[in-house]
């Protein structure tokens, strides 16, 4: 590859925040121009760290790092900034350029028509659904027409239409593109490889092929490694016995055992680093509020959007103990606002029952507080403070020793939703709230939480866009807002 064709370089580069907090050990990968890579690793690897290092917002410790010269970047993170949610829609769009555009509503209007989405460009970002917000940050990346697209779990809160006019989009581009996400369906469609962040190692594997046969090989890599290393550990263990047999009959036999310890110990450092796997949640239950019995909540109308306008609309929905409600529809039809309604109690026609412990799950995360510690995010939701109780749910979902004395703000979006499901595990509501579960959850950890959903025996009301997370757990009815 000749430097002309190289749109990103990595050569022995490393990252860290803290002695203890180490991203990058000589991590090197290159990227040729028009590729388009996915970047996979466990939640809490860093590929959030490793993005923003390309972009130059954060500057190695280490090793060099090349850019096309003049290669211009955007970059689409997975929400959208707390400090640019009041903007209105226009403003959001000229943050995204250093100079003024005085034709910027024509390119907005362009731009939105790629994303598929209409808007009043007075609007104010919070005023916009999720999956409204997930385009709008795929179009103030593309407006700035940038030769390096970067795009972090863009697929988070978009219904299906969505996923496939940014599939096709991405199909026919034609410049560089590194993409975040767990959607495997939607990474197969365009991919021409993967960059792996181990974790354990901090390097960057880099794997060439389309996602599935990547994964693939991986797994079979993986296989090979431990086959290899349990026939070493095998002639280590026969080698040691034969030394211990040998050292007991004294004079020229202790030479002999001699040479069988040095032979153990030659195939110990010959022994491959098996990559480890990034590790599951822990299966657990989310208990019911005790005494929970009769009608847990009831709605008699709600209002969606219809052409942009908000529309009331009569309903027939009464949930009892052990009933799971799937309300479905497009981005933008108000399923976020009546969730939230629901959650705060300012839903004009819904009635919850008197002394019902709500467990909502948000998809932005905003009813957390962001500088609060994991560990009092945890206390605050039990009824009975019990420290290894807390310790014991924390370790389940994957939260250290050291998570647990973080502050919210600082973990990476994957791992604050293992924080709020274990809150929701502490809780132990009588009404449950799920908005997009899934998104930002590593895909091991899915099955597991589809298994506790459908376990629940409370009342429950899911909004989710992942079909097959939605197969696996039981539904009772469903409202779709659109019909």
């Amino acid at each position: 590859m000749s430097k002309n064709d190289v749109a990103v370089k990595f050569k022995e580069v490393s990252f860290e925040y803290s002695w203890d907090k180490v991203i990058l050990n000589e991590a090197s990968f290159s990227l040729r121009k028009g590729s388009k890579f996915t970047l996979m690793g466990q939640n809490g690897a860093g590929k959030s760290t490793l993005l923003n290092i390309i972009t130059g917002y954060l500057q190695p410790n280490d090793g060099k790092i090349y850019l096309n010269s003049g290669m211009t970047i955007a970059y689409a993170k997975q929400v959208i900034p707390q400090d640019q949610l009041d903007l209105t829609l226009r403003e959001f769009f000229e943050n995204c350029f250093s100079e003024k555009f005085y034709d910027i509503d024509r390119k907005i209007e362009d731009i939105l028509k790629i994303v598929n989405l209409r808007a009043d460009y007075d609007k104010k970002i919070r005023l916009f659904s999720g999956g409204q917000q997930a385009r709008l940050l795929m179009a103030s990346a593309l407006i700035q027409n940038p030769d390096l697209l970067i795009l972090d779990e863009p697929t988070n809160n978009l219904d299906q239409e969505g996923i496939d006019h940014l599939t096709g989009f991405l199909m026919n581009y034609e410049k560089t593109c590194i993409v975040i996400s767990h959607d495997a369906n939607f990474l197969n469609c365009f991919t021409d490889g993967v960059l792996y962040l181990d974790i354990f190692t901090k390097k960057i594997h880099q794997y060439v092929g389309d996602y599935y046969t990547v994964v693939t090989e991986i797994e079979e890599q993986i296989e090979k490694d431990k086959r290899k290393n349990a026939q070493y550990e095998k002639e280590i263990l026969a080698n040691k016995e034969k030394a211990n047999f040998f050292a007991n009959k004294g004079g020229k036999m202790r030479l002999v055992a001699r040479k069988m310890r040095l032979k153990a110990q030659e195939m110990e450092v010959s022994k491959v680093n098996v990559r480890r796997e990034d590790q599951a949640i822990r299966d657990f239950d989310i208990p019911i509020q005790e005494g929970l019995s009769g009608e847990v909540i009831n709605i008699s109308s709600l209002t969606v959007m219809k052409n942009h306008k908000p529309t009331e609309k009569k309903v027939r929905v009464s949930l009892n103990k052990n009933r799971h409600l799937l309300l479905s529809g497009p981005n933008g039809i108000g399923k976020t606002t009546l969730l939230e309604s629901l959650a705060n109690g300012k839903a004009k026609d819904a009635q919850i029952s008197e002394g019902i412990k709500i467990g909502y799950y948000r998809q932005d995360f905003s009813n957390l507080d962001f500088e609060s510690t994991v560990f009092d995010t945890l206390l605050e939701a039990m009824t009975e403070k019990k420290e290894e109780r807390l310790r014991s749910v924390a370790a389940g979902f994957l939260l250290t020793r050291e998570m647990v004395y973080s502050k919210i703000v600082a973990l990476s979006e994957g791992q604050k939703g293992l924080v709020a499901f274990a809150r929701l595990m502490l809780e132990e509501p009588g009404l449950l709230i799920l908005d997009e579960p899934t998104n930002h959850i590593n895909f091991r950890h899915l099955p597991v939480i589809a298994k506790a959903l459908d376990n629940y025996k409370g009342a429950m009301i899911l909004v989710s866009h992942t079909p097959e997370f939605v197969e696996q757990i039981r539904i009772d009815e469903t409202l779709d807002l659109a019909n």
